[in-house]
């Protein structure tokens, strides 16, 4: 009886809390979350690194039993405590409110690189103005040795050994390019500049530092008027990316090679799904796809009315995420087909490049490839700053809740300034991935900062509401805000025990597996020493808090 007045005091409390103009623009707004640069850049390259249908067969089981219940859960329980990650916990018990602040670090470490990302597609985007396009032939005045590339790293030995020890002259520069492709080549020479090795930082690019300083500008305009601001921007940012998918999508179905691709997709290669590293990436994507554990999922469900059917809206967010990260994929391998047919496989390309190198690729074999370059990187910006957009809704939100108690007149100014702070200090710590090894240091911050914490996160939220919180109790809040029967055995089955046995399964035997054999990037290469050190500080320097606050309490 406690219990139930202090939830009915905690929502009374919060009835001056912002809320949606609609419902439409919430679920666009979950949507523009949920549908990102995960689905069109991250997992498409996963698909292909775990053996194409073969990535889809776990893909699929840890949407099921992790993906979808896990997602209901979180929207469930913001609408129903209508709070941030840290006020949520903190309400159900006060040892786990380092789970909240666990979900906003996590929240800070993706946004540092995943508007890297963004900045890409800038630079891309500013260089489609111009006809032909820049990627669409080799260059011929550079001089860059082949044998200090990472390009002699993915050729074979026969072809490096082609390249002599002395200054390179202009034939070798040509061939360089023509090794691999002119959009590999303006990839890793002309936007990333990469070096060799991790081990060689290099300076900063200059042009990646303007493109990331006008990303975090975007950004910050898009969301320091707080959620009814960033809702506006996505009513078209969320829409927007669909018509461009669809259109590239008839495009590369009739590119020659395109049917390869698509069987390479859907045929499995039964003997992966023995590694375990293809389970965690399967489940680790279906965590980054939705935002779970990210906090803004649960920021976002926070400013809805109680009665909201929240079970609907899960299961179509859902069900619209994953059949797009499916269509992009399609689109992406038809390309890849091509690629495959016009270059009788002399090179394959993979790596978080992927989706940049192969739709860039198909541009050049479409009729007004400019403008069709344009549409897409504008598609691409528009699926990342949505996704940035309820990252940072996962650190603002539960800031508020944790006790900065400010006058509703000045809540705007609060979000701009704090908006201000969290995007400029944001801005000097992603200028590391400007640098020539960026690339590198990105690698490790998607494979690690937002996948094995992400695990350790949800699995307490699991046990948080179904074990601490209570099942029970749980049924009656669903069945207040719905009506009806409550949820059925699924949902029982789910979240009390097969989500956290799943998820406490997978970070296990993922520690195990990173110790006992060395972490490795791009062409198979060990990480030294120091990057092991600081993969190791990456997962636990947002876990940790867990711990910690109940420690401490």
């Amino acid at each position: 009886e406690e219990d139930s007045n202090s939830s009915s005091e905690t929502i009374d409390g919060e009835q001056n809390r912002e809320g949606w103009d609609n419902k439409v623009q919430y679920i666009l707004a979950q949507i523009g979350f949920a549908v990102g640069l995960g689905n069109v850049w991250r997992f498409p390259y996963l698909c292909q690194k775990n053996g194409g249908g073969a990535f889809l067969i776990p893909y699929f089981i840890m949407l099921l039993l992790e993906g979808i219940p896990l997602f209901y859960m979180e929207i469930a329980i913001g609408q129903r405590l209508r709070r941030g990650s840290v006020g949520v916990w903190n309400h159900i018990h006060r040892y786990l409110g380092g789970v909240g602040i666990a979900s906003m670090v996590v929240c800070f470490l993706i946004a540092l690189y995943y508007n890297m990302i963004i900045a890409w597609a800038f630079f891309y985007f500013f260089n489609s103005f111009q006809s032909p396009l820049p990627w669409s032939s080799c260059p011929t005045s550079l001089f860059i040795p082949l044998k200090t590339t990472l390009f002699c790293k993915i050729m074979d030995d026969f072809l490096c050994s082609l390249a002599p020890n002395s200054t390179p002259n202009r034939l070798l520069e040509v061939a360089e390019c023509a090794d691999t492709s002119a959009t590999s080549y303006f990839w890793y020479r002309n936007a990333l500049d990469i070096s060799p090795s991790i081990n060689d930082p290099g300076s900063p690019v200059w042009r990646m530092c303007l493109a990331l300083v006008v990303a975090w500008l975007i950004v910050f305009i898009g969301m320091f008027k707080g959620i009814k601001s960033s809702g506006k921007v996505i009513y078209f940012s969320a829409t927007f990316p669909y018509i461009v998918l669809i259109i590239f999508f008839f495009r590369g179905i009739t590119l020659p090679g395109a049917v390869d691709g698509l069987v390479y997709m859907f045929t499995p290669d039964m003997s992966r799904l023995a590694d375990p590293n293809v389970w965690r990436d399967a489940a680790t994507q279906i965590f980054f796809s939705l935002g779970l554990g990210f906090g803004g999922v649960i920021a976002y469900s926070s400013y809805n009315d109680m009665k909201n059917n929240c079970k609907k809206d899960a299961l179509t967010v859902a069900s619209i995420n994953c059949g797009t990260s499916i269509f992009a994929s399609v689109v992406i391998f038809t390309v890849l087909g091509f690629k495959a047919h016009h270059r009788s496989q002399q090179c394959i390309d993979h790596g978080p490049g992927l989706a940049f190198i192969a739709f860039t690729e198909a541009m050049i074999h479409m009729p007004a490839g400019p403008f069709w370059s344009v549409m897409f990187f504008c598609m691409l910006i528009n699926l990342g700053l949505g996704s940035m957009f309820g990252t940072l809704e996962g650190i603002i939100t539960p800031l508020r809740d944790i006790g900065l108690r400010i006058p509703k007149e000045a809540i705007v100014s609060y979000k701009m300034y704090f908006s201000a702070l969290l995007c400029l200090i944001s801005l000097a710590i992603g200028c590391t991935f400007t640098l020539r090894s960026g690339m590198y240091i990105l690698d490790i911050f998607d494979t690690y900062a937002g996948t094995l914490p992400l695990l350790m996160i949800a699995f307490f939220e699991t046990m948080a509401v179904a074990w601490v919180y209570g099942f029970s109790k749980f049924s009656d809040d669903i069945k207040l805000m719905l009506g009806g029967d409550g949820p059925g055995w699924f949902w029982r089955a789910t979240w009390c025990y097969i989500s956290p046995i799943c998820m406490f399964t997978l970070f296990v035997s993922s520690i195990i597996s990173l110790a006992v054999k060395t972490p490795q990037y791009e062409v198979y290469v060990d990480y030294p020493g120091w990057a092991i050190g600081f993969i190791v500080c990456l997962i636990f320097c947002s876990i940790i808090w867990i711990p910690i606050i109940a420690f401490l309490r």
